[in-house]
């Protein structure tokens, strides 16, 4: 998965660490999910614990995540998974939706000064902005994922205009978006809508024994993501309210100047009958055009010759 997930042009993978019995209190407790197309039910405490990896298999994940130059970070459930990714090295510290109310662990989490970056699904607005304020206590590096916490998640649902009102609500951090929905064009909206990271659930194979597989993107799928993410990131540019090094060479073609509509004679006075504007735009501005009514000509101006402020008196 790592190998692909470079191939495909990730920045990152993200794991989840964790205990199946630190989080999961009724050994009882039974989860449904679609699994090749059938439904399966099983005990929950049992599925998490077949993806259980110890500290020795962490740390053979993230050395390898160095020696491929892609960044290794993961989800830790509570504390005690925290301290191992701490002990092993991770840039950040990522919280699942399902920990947002948490707020004694985003507490602890806060505490220890790495950026953070939360998932919001199934969040209302006073429990978003409670785990933020619980952060920015210890720690103002966070960033903030849009996110639906439904698998997988249809259309209607995306409400992808969240992002729009986070940046606004939070203008001091970082706004991303969690994506569980299926196929690609969700990432480029996002992006394009001021998302600045993307997560997306990542298979081999959508059919593989699990829970997530069927809506998560393909090597092939998360490939086309990154593509086409790139792309926009290209095509939003900058902000600034100027010409592109191209557009400065089309408004010399393109923008007109003062020119004499006629020939002028020395002295003659400059008036609507005998100046106009026409292209290139390498001369006066039309701007000036009513400055210069009535001025008068210093030498003889042939037609179409552009008006010089030097000609003019």
């Amino acid at each position: 998965m790592i190998d692909e997930a470079k191939k495909a042009g990730a920045d990152a993978i993200k794991f989840q660490t964790f205990k199946a019995s630190d989080f999961v209190s009724n050994k009882n407790e039974k989860y449904s999910y679609i699994s090749k197309g059938k439904k399966v039910t099983e005990s929950m405490l049992k599925m998490f614990e077949r993806h259980e990896f110890n500290e020795k298999q962490w740390k053979e994940i993230a050395n390898y995540c160095k020696s491929k130059k892609i960044i290794f970070f993961s989800t830790p459930q509570n504390i005690t998974d925290l301290n191992l990714l701490l002990k092993i090295g991770i840039p950040a510290i990522k919280v699942g939706s399902d920990d947002l109310v948490n707020l004694p662990l985003l507490e602890e989490y806060s505490k220890k000064k790495l950026p953070m970056i939360i998932s919001t699904g199934m969040g209302k607005e006073l429990e978003i902005d409670e785990a933020v304020k619980t952060i920015e206590k210890n720690n103002k590096n966070l960033a903030i994922l849009h996110c639906v916490s439904s698998y997988p998640t249809d259309l209607d649902d995306l409400n992808l205009n969240k992002i729009i009102t986070l940046k606004k609500k939070y203008p001091k951090h970082i706004i991303g978006f969690s994506d569980h929905s299926q196929g690609i064009f969700a990432a480029e909206i996002s992006v394009a809508l001021g998302a600045k990271i993307f997560e997306k659930h990542f298979t081999l194979d959508k059919n593989m024994d699990g829970t997530d597989h069927r809506f998560s993107a393909s090597p092939a799928e998360f490939k086309e993501i990154v593509q086409k993410i790139r792309n926009v990131e290209k095509a939003l540019g900058k902000p600034d309210l100027k010409p592109t090094k191209k557009e400065e060479k089309m408004r010399k073609i393109c923008h007109r100047s003062i020119v004499a509509s006629k020939e002028i004679l020395k002295n003659e006075k400059l008036t609507k009958q005998n100046i106009t504007v026409k292209r290139p735009g390498t001369g006066l501005p039309p701007k000036y055009y009513k400055k210069i009514l009535g001025k008068k000509a210093k030498k003889d101006i042939k037609k179409n010759d552009l008006i010089k402020l030097e000609e003019i008196y």
